[in-house]
């Protein structure tokens, strides 16, 4: 998953990003509001780490302004602001998670990849291309007008690639959130479930991307 830092303090930055980049996260930084908003408007992303005391602005402000459009990323506060009504303002504004500084890594790690297995639902509603059509709220798929059977898991990677769509997920992305765990027989099912997910919607609906992953 894509994940926006923002964050005026170089040594939470790179804290961050070398947590997240060792979890298979791709990290985008920012140090103000400002160059989150331009990171925003140039990236698909699925999560914003967003501190509250921006040299520019408010983190809080921001939350809002991400929220304000619809759904958006998900939005985990990471701030030295540790005050209850601090919390209720930021989960009122739209945040999904907050934690404050000073912060154990793991914990970190642990929120966030509570909050990648949530942004499934994220996932439109609807996907059609050609006469393949997928229906996520009502889990049902058809393809040239004949309804095409889909396990859970095969659903489960076809939601991390529609909301991902336009982009690579990469294969380990794939495995920590469809099997939290990335061994060599999950990595082995995954290709398997690739393979049935062709064969019954076609093969050129999901595309492999040698060395990195898999698009819709």
């Amino acid at each position: 998953m894509r994940v926006l830092v923002v964050d005026d303090h170089e040594e939470v930055l790179e804290l961050v990003e070398r947590a997240l980049v060792r979890d298979s996260h791709q990290v985008v930084t920012a140090r103000s509001v400002t160059e989150a908003r331009a990171a925003f408007a140039a990236e698909s992303v699925g999560l914003v780490v967003l501190d509250l005391g921006l040299p520019d602005g408010s983190g809080e402000s921001f939350c809002r302004e991400l929220r304000a459009d619809g759904d958006g990323p998900a939005i985990l506060i990471l701030t030295a602001e540790n005050r209850v009504s601090s919390r209720v303002r930021c989960l009122d504004a739209g945040a999904d998670d907050y934690l404050s500084k000073p912060f154990a890594v793991a914990e970190l790690r642990a929120r966030v990849r509570a909050l990648s297995r949530r942004t499934g639902s994220r996932a439109p509603k609807r996907f059609e291309k050609g006469d393949v059509g997928l229906d996520f709220a009502a889990r049902r798929a058809h393809r040239a007008e004949q309804e095409a059977p889909v396990t859970a898991r095969e659903w489960a990677i076809l939601e991390i690639l529609a909301e991902n769509r336009g982009r690579v997920v990469p294969r380990t992305e794939l495995l920590e959130r469809v099997w939290q765990r990335q061994g060599e027989a999950e990595s082995a099912s995954l290709e398997v479930l690739i393979g049935r997910i062709r064969r019954k919607l076609g093969s050129d609906l999901v595309r492999t991307v040698r060395g990195e992953g898999y698009a819709l």
